[in-house]
């Protein structure tokens, strides 16, 4: 993989991750552009750090805000730390649900199956991509009224909708997480702060989970040397690296989308890019 390609790949998902239009699918066309597999195991811990990246721009962006609002008092703290647990749990049920109704249905309960095959599918891109346009369109007609804020039980709505996106990609976990929060009446700044927030709490344990995969699938009859290591993860260390950058030179002008009310937007394209995905793919 050359460093124009990794440069153009951050760039991409430094650009559209705080946009509600999967940026997952956007690095994945890319790559696809670029005659990259995007179902490597190589491609797909780029893809995961690509995010990591993008998520230390996030915490650097929201961490006065959520300083203010999670960590001014310990009832604040315990409050919200419930909300995200009881978020993060119902995404995991559901996510695993998901995952071993997808593992009957399409791999008939094979042991190998792994649900990265899914993610080089441009149809079902183009249908998830769709799927959040409609949602964040029929979001942006929801009436404001008194924000509310969050409750355990809009949390677990919120989770469960988070763990629906885990297996396609196309599929925005943001746009659908927000989405949702703005049908509970949550206010705009805290539905973006939520969704994010949860965000921080699922991706290491994704990294931890594509790292394992990179190690078995680096050697499959023997342990992976260092070099070998190296070799993969370095790629994928650099574009951490520029994503975090690419994200945060573009947050601001991200985040100010949401909140000045032009969220449709987002669900156009979203419709837009599901058409161009699967004509295409």
């Amino acid at each position: 993989m050359s460093l124009l390609q990794i440069l153009i790949l951050a760039i991409v998902q430094g650009a559209a991750e705080l946009l509600p239009i999967s940026s997952s699918a956007h690095v994945i066309v890319a790559e696809k552009l670029m005659g990259l597999d995007p179902t490597a195991p190589q491609m797909t811990l780029l893809l995961v750090m690509l995010h990591t990246g993008t998520m230390f721009a996030v915490i650097a962006y929201f961490w006065r805000s959520w300083r203010a609002d999670y960590f001014s008092s310990w009832s604040s703290f315990r409050t919200n730390a419930l909300l995200v647990v009881v978020a993060t749990a119902l995404t995991g049920v559901v996510g695993l649900a998901l995952l071993q109704v997808i593992q009957r249905v399409v791999a008939h309960n094979s042991p190998d199956f792994e649900i990265e095959v899914l993610f080089g599918n441009a149809r079902l891109m183009s249908v998830a991509l769709g799927a959040t346009g409609l949602l964040i369109i029929a979001s942006s007609r929801v009436p404001q009224r008194t924000p509310r804020d969050f409750t355990p039980r809009g949390a677990a709505w919120v989770g469960a909708v988070q763990g629906l996106c885990l297996p396609f990609r196309g599929f925005s976990r943001s746009g659908a997480t927000i989405s949702t929060a703005l049908f509970l009446g949550v206010s705009r700044r805290r539905a973006e702060e939520f969704s994010f927030a949860l965000a921080v709490v699922l991706t290491p344990p994704v990294i931890a989970k594509e790292a394992y995969r990179l190690y078995k699938a680096v050697s499959p009859s023997s342990a992976a040397t260092p070099a070998q290591l190296l070799h993969f993860v370095t790629p994928s260390l650099l574009g951490m690296a520029l994503s975090f950058l690419a994200g945060l030179a573009a947050l601001r002008w991200l985040s100010r989308w949401l909140e000045q009310g032009r969220w449709h937007y987002f669900g156009v394209y979203c419709i837009a890019a599901g058409v161009i995905v699967r004509f295409i793919g």
